[in-house]
């Protein structure tokens, strides 16, 4: 019997012993109330525990084979393992229908499975972050055997066309440089140009619409607003590289300015309107989620709307509106599509943004989608490009999250 039957078999069944465990229980629990005993909850929690007592273990038992098998390369039969779990369930069917008398409390049984199954969510998500970590160190670690750190971080010059002909057969591959400072430079830059354009814009059409806008203004222009996060990446680097590339470059001929059409100010410009959603949308709920009691305050002591926001709405919203624009900034600096149709895959150190330039993501798609072995210096700059950006990013949060926590306090304490 093939692996998808077993499987369809097994969550057949599972439901099955849910549905008799929660009725069984459900039963059990009024008799043992309508007898006179005093219960500490009603009979559906009692029921409700008895399924989670049933299905909990199975499903914890299936996941831990699982993942032995994915992770640890064990081989275990699916059958016996389906099988067990279908055992322990009915274990802890049994088991569930033990425990529902008088004395015991299944509400907080209930909520204490909940907080685990929590937890253990949030573990998961702290451990996907360092599996993420590590798998790219050991690869970093390869390519700086073989090229140094310090002129990888430092170097100003990103050709890796030596490594390609070293791969072929056809050279040593001394002459390769890979020098990411073009790299980060274009990715900074275009990132910069994105918040330019969506801080503002974002921040002051949350301040209008959680301000001024009517209500019914409000419910056409927020949804209206939020269209822009649904639309692929890839319609936008159309958008950039058909629509706002040309207008750039003929803005810039009129003024006697030289403009390639691939240029970091098109992308720049796209991803900022891109990233607004993102900005307004949590910018405005933050906004909202300010007490009116101290707008009303505020306008009491005769303080006009304009000053109140300023001066009372914004540093009480300050550290949602930096997490809004961090946000915005994360979003940013990992876009691909829309750099790689507008801007080019030219590495290019300058300050020019009408110039061409790329991104580190750009070369580290265009790194690893390539023809090189994997062990090749090309392919392995790659882990080397993304352990440094996953630096420079852990640094932007560390340092957001500082000036939340000074904002909260300073706040705090200037209205105790």
């Amino acid at each position: 019997m093939q692996t998808n039957q077993l499987f369809l078999i097994f969550c057949s069944v599972l439901l099955l012993l849910g549905l008799a465990a929660f009725f069984v229980g459900r039963s059990k629990a009024t008799r043992v109330r309508a007898s006179g005993s005093s219960m500490y909850a009603q009979p559906d929690q009692y029921a409700w525990f008895a399924v989670v007592a049933t299905a909990f273990p199975a499903i914890l038992v299936s996941a831990v084979g699982a993942f032995i098998m994915l992770v640890m390369g064990s081989d275990i039969p699916t059958f016996p393992l389906l099988l067990t779990s279908l055992v322990v369930a009915v274990l802890g069917l049994a088991a569930g229908l033990m425990l529902i008398r008088a004395n015991f409390h299944a509400r907080q049984a209930i909520e204490r499975v909940i907080v685990w199954t929590l937890a253990g969510a949030a573990t998961i998500s702290i451990l996907t972050t360092f599996g993420i970590l590590f798998s790219i160190i050991g690869e970093a670690l390869n390519f700086f055997e073989m090229y140094s750190f310090w002129d990888f971080i430092t170097g100003t010059t990103w050709n890796p066309g030596a490594s390609f002909l070293a791969a072929a057969g056809r050279g040593d591959g001394t002459g390769a440089e890979f020098g990411s400072v073009p790299l980060f430079a274009g990715t900074f830059m275009i990132t910069a140009i994105a918040m330019f354009v969506a801080v503002p814009v974002g921040l002051l059409s949350a301040i209008y619409m959680g301000e001024y806008a009517p209500t019914k203004v409000r419910a056409v222009a927020k949804p209206m607003l939020e269209i822009l996060a649904g639309i692929p990446t890839v319609v936008y680097g159309f958008f950039a590289a058909i629509t706002v590339a040309p207008f750039i470059v003929g803005v810039a001929n009129s003024l006697g300015l030289n403009a390639s059409f691939n240029n970091a100010l098109a992308p720049g410009i796209v991803m900022g309107i891109m990233i607004i959603p993102f900005i307004s949308s949590l910018s405005d709920d933050v906004i909202n989620a300010v007490p009116d009691s101290m707008r009303q305050g505020s306008l009491a002591l005769g303080m006009t709307k304009g000053e109140t926001i300023r001066d009372v709405v914004i540093p009480a919203a300050l550290p949602g509106i930096i997490s809004a624009c961090l946000l915005g900034m994360s979003r940013a600096l990992g876009e691909t599509m829309i750099v790689v149709m507008a801007a080019g895959m030219r590495p290019n150190l300058t300050m020019n943004p009408l110039e061409e330039m790329t991104t580190v993501t750009v070369r580290i798609v265009a790194a690893m989608t390539g023809d090189l072995e994997f062990d090749s210096a090309e392919t392995l700059s790659a882990f080397a490009l993304g352990l440094v950006l996953f630096v420079v990013t852990l640094s932007l949060n560390l340092v957001s999250v500082i000036m939340i926590r000074r904002f909260r306090n300073k706040y705090r304490v200037n209205n105790l």
